[in-house]
């Protein structure tokens, strides 16, 4: 059994060093990250999506091992090269991004590779719209999303908007993106993002249209708000001194998944808004300890961190 099954793309982030001109290689992607959140909280998780047969490849299944993760496409692809993403930091905290996409690196993913069995296996799958965009790879993570709905396993979905993935035309990747959610149970979208859904105050019709059990809206240090059923609830961020961001939604939703499973969920329509609650603020203590540390998976706290904090 797999608690957590992750689908998407795994890159190479390249982030400032500490000197001027140099670069810290980590492994990222926000479903590979979200991936070793969860094996950082003591469960179970997989992560499906292929690389290219160089280094940069190896060194991003070597640091999903490494970290506990299951790499359930262990084939390399033979003429794709790893996308890489160079992160630059500016002053005030602003980080924009550069990728770098080589010939076949869109190709990394197949219906072939998600096999039914494996869904099966999961308890949740999850899904990020960095491997959304318009590629064989993002039909192949729609269609297994729509599979896992269909199987009545807990589908979560993350809109991580990158304007860069359909050349910074909004109105294209809406609807991409809005067109997985008849197939989700639980929606993470940051505060930035929220106009891709038609603003906040659209979000209970939303649900309704889309029959989306829960909607949670991250606020970076200043926490987040979930909306589930009727209720619309703020919880608090925790305050500590930020190094950098990279990775702290992807620790709160790691961390979120994370406090479900270990209440027992398997359905979505057996969340509780306890459940809920204490899972957003687990989720905003794993966000906020993860800005204290660079890089994206070495920032990723493990649950006995987040354990201690709370107390």
């Amino acid at each position: 059994m797999v608690d957590v099954l992750c689908i998407g793309e795994i890159l190479v982030d390249f982030l400032p060093g500490n000197e001027p001109g140099s670069y810290i290689r980590n492994a990222g992607g926000a479903p590979a990250n979200v991936a070793i959140a969860v094996a950082r909280n003591g469960l179970k998780s997989g992560f499906i999506g292929k690389v290219g047969r160089d280094d940069f490849g190896r060194f991003l299944v070597s640091t999903l091992t490494a970290n506990g993760v299951e790499n359930v496409c262990t084939e390399p692809t033979a003429d794709a090269v790893t996308t890489m993403a160079f992160v630059t930091l500016h002053e005030g905290g602003e980080r924009t991004f550069t990728f770098v996409r080589k010939p076949g690196a869109d190709m990394f993913l197949s219906r072939d590779d998600i096999k039914d069995d494996v869904i099966d296996r999961t308890r949740i799958v999850h899904g990020g719209s960095c491997s959304l965009s318009q590629s064989p790879a993002a039909e192949a993570t729609r269609q297994a999303l729509r599979i896992a709905h269909e199987k009545g396993k807990i589908v979560s979905f993350d809109v991580n908007y990158r304007p860069l993935m359909w050349n910074g035309d909004q109105e294209i990747s809406a609807r991409t993106i809005s067109s997985v959610f008849k197939y989700v149970d639980l929606l993470k979208i940051s505060e930035e993002e929220v106009d891709l859904v038609g603003g906040e105050t659209n979000i209970p019709r939303l649900m309704d249209d889309a029959r989306i059990c829960l909607v949670v809206v991250t606020r970076g240090a200043s926490g987040a708000t979930y909306h589930f059923g009727k209720s619309v609830v703020s919880v608090a961020g925790h305050q500590v001194e930020a190094i950098d961001a990279t990775g702290a939604g992807d620790a709160f939703w790691g961390g979120f998944l994370s406090s479900l499973l270990l209440d027992g969920v398997t359905r979505a329509d057996h969340l509780t808004e306890e459940m809920v609650l204490r899972a957003t603020k687990y989720g905003n203590i794993a966000g906020c300890l993860s800005v204290q540390t660079k890089g994206a998976i070495t920032s990723l706290p493990t649950r006995e961190q987040i354990l201690k904090y709370r107390e």
